[in-house]
């Protein structure tokens, strides 16, 4: 650990744990904050008096099936209480979430999205790496939201495995299920729903797919996301927020 560690880098016991309700500034990470990073992959810090809580969006986000073992997953039912505890926690002041997701289980994104825009603590978002498909709600979901310069995000129509049946309800279905990603990204954003659609089928930059891809300038310059930022400047907007 650097001899050089700030007020940013300090650690605190769970605050969720039972106990009388002080910080206890100097515990470094103890056995059971470990097991919530490996399990959820949340950590608490703080700055000051104000504690945060730090929340990964990683791999695949998992919905109603299993994933495969050698699948990296977010899994919902771990994240959905996990934001109402947070969310009704008095001594967490503020949430920021670190996205670097392919997508995944459309209805688990949504739901997380929408637990996380509805949360009355300010939440920032930063999206690093990628924030692809449904990733995309979910990194608008918060208050404000950041990309890293080099990150990117691939808007693309819903997609579907396993059996397909061949009927005009199927289209309409698939139709429904776009517009309400749409609805959510347009009200959560600054994007218009106009130019959202044109994105989402555009034919003429994948090669074999319909879609877009966005690095983090060009997310920004269509009102996708907020800002082009690093760590430090999505921490630093988060406490002004708190």
């Amino acid at each position: 650990m650097s001899k050089n560690k700030s007020q940013n880098d300090e650690f605190v016991k769970n605050p969720c744990e039972e106990n009388d309700g002080a910080i206890d500034k100097d515990n470094p990470i103890d056995e059971e904050h470990t097991s919530q990073i490996e399990q959820s992959g949340s950590v608490l810090a703080m700055r000051g008096d104000k504690i945060i809580h730090c929340l990964t969006i990683v791999g695949q986000i998992e919905g109603h099936y299993v994933l495969p073992q050698n699948n990296k997953t977010t899994k919902y039912e771990h994240v959905i209480p996990l934001l109402v505890s947070i969310d009704e926690d008095p001594r967490i002041n503020g949430m920021l979430m670190l996205i670097n997701t392919v997508g995944g289980d459309v209805e688990a994104g949504l739901a997380i999205a929408e637990l996380i825009s509805g949360m009355r603590k300010p939440v920032v978002s930063i999206v690093l790496g990628g924030g692809h498909s449904i990733g995309i709600p979910l990194a608008v979901s918060a208050k404000k939201s950041f990309i890293a310069k080099s990150a990117s995000m691939t808007v693309h129509p819903v997609r579907s495995t396993g059996l397909t049946i061949g009927v005009p309800q199927t289209f309409e279905y698939y139709q429904r299920m776009q517009d309400r990603i749409t609805n959510f990204v347009v009200e959560n954003s600054n994007i218009s729903k106009e130019a959202y659609t044109n994105l989402v089928m555009n034919t003429g930059e994948l090669v074999m797919d319909v879609g877009t891809i966005l690095d983090g300038e060009r997310a920004v310059e269509v009102g996708l996301i907020d800002s082009v930022g690093n760590l430090t400047q999505a921490l630093d907007c988060l406490y002004e927020m708190i």
